[in-house]
């Protein structure tokens, strides 16, 4: 009796692994998206201007990077649930203290407080993905970011029904929200089996068998770069479609939902394709599909057409973006056993450390349009595509 008893709580475990570790993942963007709508308020009520308190998505993205940076390699040798333990745990604290900040540089203090903790959460997330998908694992990546995908989408519209009371409550609730995460953490989360003779590899060494893998160089770029577009785009779309087109609070919850929904359909249509086409193929028409249209975002905002148009380039870019991303993850995950920890601090650390170059960027070529914003996510597109023309020239080759 207790034997089956075992065996039915570690099935009901393995039921709700990647719910649980796309609801961890969740954690971020919901940081990131919920306090979105509240920005001009969080300006006015802290006697600060707006690019100040859009800086402060920046300065979340590099905690995070650094966060990641640090807690990496400690996934490959320490406990990983004892991790993911601590990182929701200063998760919750840190919400809870911005809730009470009177200035703008306590908010801005513990926004990186916040993201930087909350890192040693996420940053187990990948390595344990790997492990039970193995050579499947972009569809494992796809699987989680498919259920991930529910928060960003429904964050903008809970954010703004939580600002009818106050900016406050958005802070305080995902303190809620991560409060529940980490007593089913506590409860479902499998701990894994660690080699003995890794935890006497150093942190540099770590590292460095990471970086100096030639298979992987050329993709963990593709990684990097294809997330400055990702977060140009989460940087800049408040500004663009509150300011540049005017629309309401509500009408940009609804824009921001509907792109979400692209990047779900691209992680199911890539669930069920990359077991037959491979994560290299399906990296490349994901490729494809973000150059058409981020030329076609340029085209669209140099001529300053209306919203419409803008609203049509971006759906399927976003989806393509997340395309892109997911296999190139995928790809360099697989090239790496034992430093799983690490491979995804690099990945995290390059991802989000470059995306907090998006608002200083942004910053720089401001220009009162949303034609700046369209240039970066092209650019950043072309220098994917360079990367991967030796993968994509090699693949048809092969083809051949």
């Amino acid at each position: 009796m207790s034997n089956l008893k075992i065996s039915e709580q570690a099935e009901l475990s393995l039921k709700l692994l990647l719910p649980l570790l796309a609801a961890i993942i969740a954690i971020s963007p919901l940081a990131i998206d919920m306090y979105l709508p509240a920005m001009p308020i969080l300006a006015e009520q802290l006697s600060t201007d707006m690019p100040t308190v859009q800086n402060s998505l920046s300065i979340y993205l590099l905690g995070y990077a650094l966060g990641l940076l640090f807690f990496g390699p400690q996934a490959d040798k320490r406990s990983r649930r004892k991790l993911v333990m601590l990182g929701i745990s200063g998760f919750i604290v840190m919400s809870i203290a911005i809730a009470f900040v009177t200035s703008i540089e306590q908010f801005l203090s513990f926004r990186f407080l916040q993201a930087f903790i909350s890192s040693a959460a996420t940053v187990v997330v990948p390595g344990t993905i790997k492990e039970r998908y193995g050579k499947d694992t972009a569809k494992g990546f796809s699987y989680v970011s498919m259920i991930m995908m529910i928060a960003p989408m429904i964050a903008p519209s809970i954010g703004s029904v939580l600002l009818l009371h106050s900016w406050e409550l958005i802070f305080l609730s995902l303190a809620a929200y991560s409060f529940i995460i980490l007593l089913l953490v506590y409860r479902f989360l499998p701990e894994v089996k660690r080699e003995q003779n890794l935890a006497a590899v150093s942190f540099i060494q770590r590292y460095k068998t990471v970086l100096s893998n030639k298979k992987s160089q050329l993709n963990i770029v593709s990684s990097m770069v294809i997330s400055l577009a990702f977060f140009a785009y989460i940087t800049a779309i408040p500004f663009v479609y509150l300011t540049v087109f005017k629309v309401s609070e509500f009408e940009f919850s609804l824009l921001f939902a509907v792109n979400v929904v692209a990047l779900m359909m691209a992680h199911f249509i890539n669930t069920r394709l990359v077991s037959r086409k491979g994560s290299t193929k399906m990296l490349a028409y994901g490729l494809m599909v973000a150059l058409c249209f981020s030329s076609l975002l340029v085209v669209v905002n140099f001529l300053q057409l209306s919203l419409v148009y803008t609203a049509i380039a971006v759906l399927p870019l976003m989806g393509s973006l997340s395309m892109i991303a997911v296999n190139a993850d995928a790809l360099i995950m697989q090239e790496f056993t034992r430093e799983s920890g690490t491979a995804s601090a690099v990945i995290g650390t390059l991802r989000f450390g470059i995306g907090a170059l998006a608002g200083p960027i942004l910053a720089y070529f401001y220009d009162g349009s949303a034609l700046p914003f369209a240039l970066l996510m092209w650019c950043s597109i072309i220098v994917v595509l360079l990367c991967q023309l030796p993968n994509m020239t090699k693949s048809i080759v092969i083809k051949d």
